[in-house]
């Protein structure tokens, strides 16, 4: 729901409101990206409030010269420069808007120009490091195995941590090791999916999933040593069943059949489940990126590694470790959703095995001598 709109703000939260409304409607923006030009613009119109006392001015009345001293105002209260950036994204954004609807005859912002910015190349793990981090959550307890499966997916599909938790039993393509992943723009791709990742998977789904999920309705309920006997429901049956026939011969579970699933009840509940999240939180419903990251903090504590890893450190170390093993870099963008190649481009800097090899084969003098050529050129010695 919309905030009430204060009528001295009316003037600037009005067309804001809209601007966030067509890049939901019309652009299909993501909530988390409306949300985050939400926030930009929001913190623009305090600053016009501040300097108008208490008002705001009508959009069309906010002269260049203005959007610079918000510009300064925030360099010194020394906000990031990539902060800065952002902000200016959504106010030139929000003025071509306003070109489109007729009500800015021109953008202020056209004379603004972005602080220059530093570009950091990503923090990146060995493979070593990736394997403590990776064994790290205990297996004997839910959550423990529903985080293997999160970071083990992660790593293994190079997703990002909003990707992995928006996955929905519908893109699960598990008879291809696939996933059809959401990223930004609600650009679709597929991912792969590796044998240690889909075998973390298979144990999070056969066990611990079911156990989330009754949470929901029996929250005071902590006996997680008896989560391996909660049978999963009708429908994850049924799903296990088709993805994973050799691990329920055993079992009485099968695949839904055409006639089970012309029944409208049963085709209404399957439905419903292939849209459920894959992922659950302690307490049966859907998981956060903020909850992923707290728990990938404790296993970077467990497992003694550098605390500057974050879930989006396994995205930079799928990437970083395809460019080490030989990947190309277009494949790596194709795995990553990047629109641009340029973005890709920065592992190669990180990728100091790559370059190392790539030295060593071309320079003429790169490569060490061997000890009878040293003796030679020592005189013997």
């Amino acid at each position: 729901m919309d905030k009430p709109i204060d009528p001295t703000e009316q003037s600037l939260r009005v067309p804001i409101l809209r601007y966030l409304r067509y890049l939901r409607v019309e652009r299909n923006f993501s909530d988390y990206t409306v949300k985050s030009y939400g926030e930009d613009l929001e913190a623009w119109l305090e600053y016009e409030k501040a300097v108008h006392h208490g008002t705001c001015p009508r959009p069309d009345h906010v002269a260049a010269p203005e959007l610079r001293g918000y510009v300064l105002a925030m360099s010194e209260a020394e906000y990031a420069r990539t902060t800065i950036s952002r902000r200016l994204a959504a106010l030139r954004g929000f003025y071509k808007f306003g070109e489109r609807e007729g009500w800015a005859v021109s953008n202020p912002t056209s004379a603004l120009v972005n602080p220059r910015t530093r570009r950091s190349l990503p923090f990146v793990l060995s493979t070593g490091e990736i394997q403590k981090l990776l064994e790290a959550p205990p297996t004997n307890d839910p959550l423990g195995v529903r985080d293997k499966a999160i970071l083990e997916t992660i790593y293994s599909a190079g997703l990002r941590v909003s990707e992995c938790v928006g996955l929905r039993f519908s893109d699960l393509i598990l008879d291809e090791n696939v996933l059809r992943v959401r990223g930004k723009g609600r650009k679709e791709r597929l991912a792969f999916l590796g044998s240690y990742a889909r075998e973390a998977l298979r144990v999070y789904l056969f066990s611990a999933r079911q156990f989330l999920e009754n949470s929901k309705n029996n929250r005071k309920r902590r006996d997680r040593d008896a989560f391996t006997q909660t049978q999963p429901k009708r429908e994850l049956q049924r799903f296990l069943a088709a993805f994973f026939p050799e691990c329920v011969a055993a079992l009485s579970w099968a695949p839904a059949t055409p006639s089970e699933l012309s029944d409208a009840a049963a085709r209404k509940r399957w439905e419903a489940f292939l849209d459920e999240p894959v992922f659950l939180n302690k307490n049966g419903g859907g998981l956060t990126t903020r909850s992923v990251a707290r728990s990938l903090d404790c296993y970077i504590r467990d497992a003694g590694i550098d605390a500057r890893v974050s879930p989006h450190t396994l995205r930079h170390c799928f990437a970083t470790h395809l460019l080490d093993s030989g990947a190309d870099i277009r494949s790596i963008q194709e795995m990553l959703g990047h629109k641009n190649i340029v973005t890709t481009q920065i592992y190669t800097h990180v990728s100091t095995t790559t370059l190392r090899a790539a030295y060593e084969r071309a320079h003429p003098r790169a490569t060490r001598l061997d000890a009878a050529k040293r003796r030679a050129q020592n005189g013997g010695v």
